[in-house]
């Protein structure tokens, strides 16, 4: 019973935290449990940006499995530097987000700057774990900014 309250809380704060992060929600036609997704937003990138936007997207993506990997080893600094260099605010100019931004909805570039922004704060906490052992504050915060990218993909589908 207790294990069932506990992840009945835990499913409805997890979808509270996408919510609270996802700029359409409570404008779809049906948010209830069961319902059609709704459609993706679709966002028209020139080929060769569509192309390294996706590339991208997947090393954020791998870089989250290597922070993971670093969190369940211990290794602290090294999930903050892979957050901070790879996704974090100091990143954008790597990954060319002026002229990205160019083509993005404001949604969509609200999730983007949330996620990097999250990644950023990821990093700090991450830090903080190292000094204090406690790792619950950098798992929250790596919550958050996979929040922040469920909340983009959820919403849009670039073309």
């Amino acid at each position: 019973m207790k294990t069932t309250l506990t992840l009945a809380l835990g499913l409805a704060m997890t979808t509270a935290v996408w919510a609270a992060a996802d700029p359409h929600a409570g404008h779809h036609a049906d948010n209830s449990p069961g319902a059609a997704p709704a459609a993706r937003e679709p966002v028209r990138f020139p080929p060769a940006l569509k192309a390294e936007t996706l590339a991208n997207m997947r090393d954020h993506l791998l870089a989250i499995q290597e922070i993971t990997a670093h969190l369940a080893d211990k290794q602290f600094d090294a999930a903050a530097d892979v957050a901070e260099t790879r996704l974090g605010i100091s990143s954008l100019q790597r990954h060319g987000a002026h002229e990205v931004a160019k083509y993005m909805p404001a949604g969509m570039r609200q999730n983007g700057h949330a996620m990097h922004q999250a990644a950023s704060r990821f990093a700090v906490a991450a830090q903080e774990a190292g000094a204090t052992g406690d790792v619950g504050p950098a798992l929250r915060a790596l919550s958050q900014m996979q929040g922040s990218c469920v909340a983009c993909h959820a919403g849009y589908e670039l073309k």
